[in-house]
């Protein structure tokens, strides 16, 4: 009889509570991660209406899973009865100690969030930034991956990116190709002008709107430099500057154009020293 009463007891001051809040603490988890799956599906309904981009969408939401899911934990471990004070401020000093060791990172991680957030440039684009410059192929969280004009694969980190300069010449439709050319001083430039000007005309891939320059830049020690300012498209530049330099060349080799390149004239002064008179042997003796 005594035996059974203590049984009871036992049952009624540790089973019984501890079942109670056993079955409390599974239900705080079970509704807690219901309402933090909702909540995440409300915050990615919230991002794809902001159009912002996909890779950082899924980084937030998966961010935001976790610390959701951390917070049902830890109200499951409080009603079981789980003394969470501790447990709190133990994650808090790991969260610290672990932001102060990957400072490096979450630095790249802010840039990355920024270049996804204010697009600079976007993939495909050719930029220089981060010490490089190549196609942009991926923009990830932490890096951002270049293919370079020679097919090299270079991987730069997002801080190293954001935090310089970026030159993006991808940007605009159009750009302008600056060339120079010298020609002597004793040909004409009017009609050297012109045999550019009809180089341009004969090449479709130069824009009429905006109209290429043609003018003096400078009259130099041993040459009249002449600026051309073609506009092309983007897509265009670097192939359109190679051919114009090679029709210009040929256009002005066969009218008789000269350009001019730095000589250096060379004099060579021979002087005949006379030679010193042999004393007589046994002079003075």
């Amino acid at each position: 009889m005594l035996d059974t009463l203590t049984n009871l007891d036992w049952i009624d001051t540790y089973a019984l509570p501890w079942g109670i809040n056993l079955l409390f603490a599974l239900g705080t988890f079970i509704v807690g991660r219901w309402v933090a799956r909702g909540v995440v599906a409300v915050a990615r309904k919230v991002l794809t209406h902001a159009k912002l981009d996909l890779i950082l969408v899924n980084f937030i939401l998966s961010i935001l899973q976790g610390v959701l899911l951390l917070v049902v934990i830890i109200a499951a471990l409080d009603r079981l009865g789980v003394d969470t004070t501790s447990l709190v401020a133990l994650i808090g000093a790991a969260g610290l100690a672990i932001g102060l060791a990957l400072q490096d990172s979450l630095k790249n991680f802010a840039a990355g969030v920024m270049l996804i957030v204010f697009r600079p440039f976007k993939a495909g684009d050719f930029v220089e930034a981060g010490g490089t410059s190549g196609v942009v192929e991926k923009i990830n969280i932490f890096s951002s991956t270049f293919r370079t004009v020679d097919n090299r694969e270079i991987i730069v980190p997002n801080g190293a990116i954001y935090s310089g300069v970026i030159t993006n010449f991808s940007a605009r439709a159009t750009r302008r190709i600056d060339l120079l050319f010298g020609i002597s001083y004793d040909d004409d430039i009017r009609k050297v002008k012109g045999i550019i000007e009809q180089v341009l005309k004969d090449d479709p891939r130069v824009l009429a709107d905006p109209a290429p320059f043609i003018g003096v830049a400078d009259l130099a020690d041993s040459s009249v430099n002449i600026h051309v300012r073609p506009w092309v498209a983007t897509a265009d530049y670097f192939d359109t500057m190679c051919d114009l330099k090679e029709k210009v060349k040929i256009a002005f080799d066969e009218n008789g154009i000269t350009i001019p390149y730095p000589q250096v004239d060379m004099y060579q002064h021979v002087i005949q020293v006379p030679a010193t008179p042999v004393a007589e042997a046994g002079n003075g003796a």
